[in-house]
């Protein structure tokens, strides 16, 4: 039994490190243009079977999948549940009559939900929170120096490692995530000029910011049975406003070509400038109908109030508070059938429309997006194969911004285990 114990340990620690170096290695190479604002465009680390039915997380709970978007699930754990799932995306970036394509591939979400008796539960596990990767031209003329090309451009990404637990009290559930939130972001504006005509520098400014410090998120959960045959479930969570470590590295070079080669000056060099950023509340709430565990339909919003965003001490214009509205549901025809696989499959469907933190020139980036999925058993275990699609657009041309039509494909993995069970012997 202890070397069971060990397995189950060691498979865990496992887990955990594959995730790490996984987005470690991301490269974020989909060119995102609004994600040159506040951390970055931000990240959906739910799991594969809550992104196929519009990410109605709020109220949703299941004894073999981990909801880590409401931790208060985590009571409704019933056997040790590995997670994992990947995300491949494109999208074409439209502004003034032009467009083009961009896509990346990544990791997507990392987790281990283990059941604490019949009440609890507890999880840990690695989720991405924002992404940057940018670049984008503008052609310019200055007075004095003549046609000149503006280049912005920008990488990184913010990460969360939590655990989180969770109990319940009769039809209730309380929990919470605690973690570390981490990650660097650069940000960069170049100004080259197009000729050599008069003797003017170019220049390159750069700011590296690194975040690190604890973020915490709590939830809670009630479920009552209508009759028979209905059940209801509605969930709610909060993240207060939370304040993360940052230290700034800002280098500004100039630099031109001369006849013995080029000429450089550093203008500006700072390191380790010490600040702090500040993240906003964040809340949400849902409510779930389910069906004798054949279907359901569920409804959700969540908002965030970026207008408290600070990025050391400075208030960002280009912020303001954002919201979402999700609406999905799941259907298994007939999850017993011994001869029909497709009556075993999950089947779900789901849309959202929301409003982006980002606001350009008085103009609002709103988002939507319609999305579907299954989950495919194997034989006859509660292991799954999950998969989901998201076809949506972000973002207008009008006063001059951009327009993205994206598409993203979702894979997901479930295993199922149970651990601390006394062998039995005849």
């Amino acid at each position: 039994m202890c070397h069971n114990y060990a397995k189950h340990f060691l498979l865990s620690i496992g887990f955990i490190a594959i995730g790490f170096s996984s987005l470690a290695q991301n490269s974020n190479r989909e060119n995102a243009p609004y994600s040159r604002y506040g951390l970055g465009e931000l990240r959906n680390g739910n799991n594969t079977v809550l992104k196929g039915m519009g990410n109605i997380s709020s109220a949703y709970s299941n004894g073999f999948n981990v909801n880590t978007d409401n931790p208060a699930s985590y009571a409704g754990l019933r056997l040790v549940t590995y997670e994992a799932g990947g995300e491949g995306s494109t999208r074409t970036i439209i502004a003034n009559n032009e467009s083009v394509g961009t896509g990346t591939a990544t990791l997507s979400h990392l987790t281990i939900g283990i059941p604490i008796g019949k009440r609890g539960g507890m999880a840990l596990g690695l989720r991405p929170f924002t992404r940057v990767y940018y670049r984008m031209n503008d052609s310019i003329n200055l007075d004095g120096l003549g046609p000149a090309l503006k280049v912005y451009s920008g990488d990184g990404s913010t990460n969360y490692a939590f655990i989180g637990g969770a109990y319940s009290f009769g039809d209730f559930s309380i929990g919470a995530n605690f973690g570390y939130l981490f990650g660097t972001v650069r940000n960069s504006v170049i100004l080259q000029k197009q000729y050599d005509t008069v003797n003017a520098y170019n220049s390159d400014f750069s700011r590296y910011t690194k975040v690190g410090g604890l973020y915490y998120k709590v939830g809670a959960q009630y479920n009552t049975k209508l009759n028979e045959k209905l059940r209801l479930r509605i969930g709610g969570t909060v993240a207060l406003s939370q304040s993360l470590n940052a230290w700034q590295d800002n280098f500004g070079l100039l630099w031109r070509a001369s006849g013995a080669g080029t000429i450089t000056d550093t203008a500006i060099n700072e390191s380790e400038v010490k600040g702090k950023v500040q993240l906003p509340l964040t809340y949400s709430f849902g409510a779930q109908l389910a069906g004798n565990d054949q279907w359901m339909v569920g409804l959700d919003y969540a908002a965030s109030q970026w207008s408290q965003f600070r990025h050391f001490g400075d208030l960002t214009d280009s912020v303001d508070n954002s919201f979402k509205i999700g609406l999905g549901g799941e259907f298994t025809p007939d999850a017993t059938s011994l001869y029909r696989y497709l009556s075993r499959v999950t089947y779900r469907l789901g849309f959202y429309y929301g409003k982006d933190f980002v606001t350009l020139r008085n103009t609002d980036v709103n988002f939507f997006a319609v999305t579907a999925g299954a989950s495919l058993p194997f034989r006859r275990s509660t292991d799954r194969v999950h998969f989901a699609l998201e076809i949506g657009r972000r973002g207008t041309e009008s006063n001059g911004l951009v327009r993205e039509n994206f598409f993203r494909f979702h894979l997901g993995i479930s295993l199922n285990d149970r651990w601390f069970i006394k062998r039995k012997y005849d």
